[in-house]
């Protein structure tokens, strides 16, 4: 309990500290916004502060921060000490980097921040490899809604794939309209919803860890279910693991979305920085809520973290609040779905060239959008194995966005005479993650394919590959800042 309580402190106190430390160094000025210079009915809109920042944690806060967290206590209760931890230094920070970003560049989507400040080659790799994940992050988050649909019903599959086919019709038509019109209007409500489910868990977990204290402590039972160090080592393993709780590059996919409904840069703190600080809170709720589940029951930590979080609801909350929790949690996931596909469209067509005023343009782009999540949907729910696989290479490809986004920002940084140790230090490590898990994961350590090395070998790979990353970011922030000058004389 005491380490749950003081990890949520961290994050409570470091939004106040270190995150106006990082405001600072970014600068926000009163410059006009692209929703004022570029407006367009569509998705240059302004929308008042509460409803952006209620929209940037309903876009950011998929199940990662639930599903993923349940997953991650698995490590133990060092995760409450590095949620939070990570949280403010790398995740918080790399979210308000990507909106600063897209503000200042007209409210541009993340391949045009990498490509401008990381080079055309890069840019281009990173943009198609953005749109393959995020079409995964659709499918995943029409896969795991849908799922939990048919658990809370107790449907069979031909009601799982109803499921399926709601969501997808969601998502095709929040997409296409502009984003005043669906996603202005009802995520405020789903944010409420969001917010009192996870009070609800917490209020319980309060009250349940008083009467019983070595509820949220390791009991020999648990220690027993524990990921392995052979096969679940802590670094790489678990910074992909909890993915949203830490840090996820998904969010700088995200963070244009609300850049171009925002009145002041004035609200990017509040919007980008605290709303992932937020949800860190609800990652450490969930952590703790999966760690006294286990504690009680001890043969779920060998079960679908989905059972668990159905576990959780029901025995903390009853199957009256604890139904409109997981529809809480399933509101998550579509909430992030919908938005991954409006930015996969986005993204599309500014590499394209293709205008999006037109409902025809929008409709020719998203076509081909909904045959290829169709095929990821029909493949994914093959096995349990092919899940497995299309979980496993979305959260390493998300954190890749999250390494990318930061040495980015860390250009941008020096390019502009500010301090870039902010982005340059987190991006050297989850650079090192990335590369370190891709280079170590195969069958043969009980993960998914990958080149199979051995860790150390693979950990001093990583090491210098993260090192020279780190380098060229720099360098290219130098030569961006010598170019300007010489523009300038």
């Amino acid at each position: 309990m005491t380490l749950f309580l003081t990890g949520i402190a961290i994050l409570c106190i470091g939004y106040f500290t270190y995150g106006r430390m990082v405001e600072k160094i970014l600068g926000p000025t009163r410059q006009k916004t692209p929703a004022l210079t570029k407006a367009d009915g569509v998705d240059y809109v302004i929308l008042p502060r509460w409803k952006n920042m209620l929209i940037q944690l309903l876009n950011i806060a998929g199940v990662g921060p639930v599903i993923g967290v349940i997953l991650g206590i698995k490590f133990g209760t060092i995760v409450f000490l590095i949620i939070p931890v990570g949280n403010l230094i790398a995740g918080a920070t790399h979210d308000f980097i990507a909106g600063m970003m897209s503000l200042r560049d007209g409210g541009a989507n993340l391949p045009k921040l990498i490509r401008d400040n990381l080079g055309d080659a890069y840019g281009r790799f990173f943009s198609w490899f953005m749109v393959v994940l995020l079409l995964l992050v659709v499918a995943v988050f029409i896969n795991v809604p849908a799922g939990l649909c048919n658990g809370l019903l107790s449907g069979g599959p031909e009601f799982f794939w109803m499921w399926v086919g709601i969501i997808f019709v969601y998502y095709v038509v929040a997409t296409l309209f502009p984003v005043d019109k669906i996603i202005g209007n009802i995520y405020p409500i789903f944010g409420v919803m969001l917010l009192l489910g996870t009070a609800a868990i917490f209020v319980a977990l309060l009250i349940a860890g008083i009467r019983n204290p070595e509820l949220l402590q390791m009991s020999d039972a648990f220690k027993a279910g524990m990921f392995k160090e052979e096969h679940a080592p802590v670094v790489p393993l678990l910074f992909v693991t909890i993915a949203c709780g830490i840090i996820s590059g998904f969010h700088a996919t995200q963070s244009p979305i609300v850049a171009r409904t925002m009145k002041s840069e004035k609200e990017a703190r509040a919007t980008f920085y605290g709303m992932m600080v937020v949800e860190g809170i609800i990652g450490m709720i969930w952590a703790a809520a999966g760690l006294a589940i286990y504690n009680l029951y001890p043969t779920l930590m060998a079960e679908s973290p989905n059972k668990a979080l159905l576990e959780i609801t029901k025995h903390f909350l009853g199957s009256g609040v604890g139904t409109i929790t997981v529809i809480a949690v399933i509101i998550l996931a579509v909430t992030s779905g919908d938005t991954a596909l409006r930015s996969t469209r986005l993204s599309l067509s500014e590499m394209l060239r293709i205008d999006q005023k037109s409902v025809r343009n929008r409709i020719l782009i998203c076509l081909p959008l909904i045959g290829v999540v169709a095929v990821l949907l029909w493949w994914s729910n093959a096995s349990a194995k092919s899940f497995n696989y299309l979980w496993n290479y979305f959260a390493w490809g998300n954190q890749i966005l999250a390494a990318s986004t930061l040495m980015a920002g860390s250009a941008w940084l020096v390019a502009r005479n500010r301090s870039p140790f902010i982005a340059l230090m987190p991006g050297t490590f989850m650079t090192f993650i990335v590369v370190c898990y891709i280079l170590w994961t195969s069958p043969a350590h009980k993960q998914a394919y990958g080149f199979g090395l051995g860790l150390d070998q693979a950990r001093d790979i990583a090491l210098m590959v993260s090192f020279l990353f780190a380098m060229f970011a720099v360098f290219r922030g130098r030569d961006m800042a010598r170019k300007h000058s010489l523009r300038n004389d």
